[in-house]
């Protein structure tokens, strides 16, 4: 373990100590009769089992790190599609959605087959589940499972696939401490989400997208964003990035995170549901807490790619 790791694991140790106490004195406060608070208390018992997790992962190495990502992406698929209309006939489709693109995806990962990597689900992947649709010979609605079989692949799949993918780049004096720039990636995601929620509860008073998302506010957008932002210029030490080009990376982290949060929040009301599970308490499915994730994983991996190996 690195120094900048261990600093990472007692940084986060210590935001969820404070946020537990808080929600503990909120909860005595209330005397447990508030929904938000109880809401708030599920989510920071969630969020100790996901950091144990993810921390835990990350010391055992890349290989259980990118398991554990394969299970997140399955889960996730899993919610897409089952708010999904699908018919009998798209069995096969979703056969190799689940048992040939995820294993084949990270597994590519797990050999730093990037060429492959980088083109086999949309590509590939778009060609098989395209044609066995096609081969199941039911027109009904063709194009409309199809696209949406594909679209959760790439989802939940080829996007989420592009955060631990951060491990095998080899960047330029980085020494090998990969794990420290994806807990960068991660934490800089998360945080945005908490600190847009957090503005939003407090300041929020304009409406982001009514019709999409309700709860999300211009407020709670760039206050959070910005502070989230902020906070990641602060942690360019556990980064290959100086203080404003880490500024600017968690810019186009937040950013793109909160578009991929807008899209799925907008695919979520077409299906008529809420959350797209109950996975975990507090935050919804497995989709909820991934998908910021989704959009700003491929950018972030690029970027750190093109410029910095």
């Amino acid at each position: 373990m690195s120094e900048g790791f261990v600093s990472i694991g007692l940084l986060v140790l210590a935001l969820l100590v404070v946020a537990s106490v808080i929600g503990y004195a909120l909860h005595l406060r209330s005397e447990g009769r508030s929904d938000t608070v109880n809401n708030l208390n599920a989510r920071i018992r969630a969020w100790w089992g996901m950091a144990v997790v993810m921390f835990g992962a990350m010391l055992l190495g890349s290989t259980v790190t990118l398991i554990v990502f394969a299970f997140a992406s399955a889960m996730a698929l899993r919610e897409f599609l089952t708010l999904t209309p699908t018919r009998q006939a798209d069995y096969w489709p979703l056969f190799i959605a689940f048992f040939f693109a995820i294993p084949m995806q990270y597994l590519l990962l797990g050999m730093k087959w990037y060429g492959l990597f980088s083109v086999f689900i949309p590509v590939y992947v778009f060609g098989l589940v395209s044609f066995a649709s096609a081969l199941s010979q039911d027109t009904d609605s063709f194009f409309q499972r199809n696209a949406m079989i594909l679209f959760a692949v790439m989802v939940c799949v080829y996007g989420v696939s592009h955060a631990p993918g951060i491990l095998v780049l080899d960047i330029r004096g980085f020494g090998g401490r990969n794990v420290e720039l994806l807990f960068f990636f991660l934490f800089i995601v998360q945080l945005s989400d908490v600190l847009q929620y957090v503005f939003g509860k407090l300041f929020g008073r304009h409406a982001l997208s009514p019709q999409v998302s309700p709860s999300k506010t211009w407020e709670g957008l760039i206050g959070g964003g910005l502070s989230a932002t902020l906070i990641g210029g602060a942690l360019h030490p556990i980064t290959p990035f100086g203080f404003w080009t880490a500024t600017a990376v968690a810019l186009q982290i937040v950013v793109c995170g909160a578009l991929g949060g807008l899209v799925l929040s907008a695919v979520k009301r077409s299906l008529g549901a809420k959350d797209w599970g109950s996975s975990i308490a507090g935050h919804g499915g497995f989709m909820d807490r991934l998908d910021s994730v989704t959009f700003s994983a491929p950018v972030f991996f690029h970027v750190v790619r093109y410029f910095w190996t």
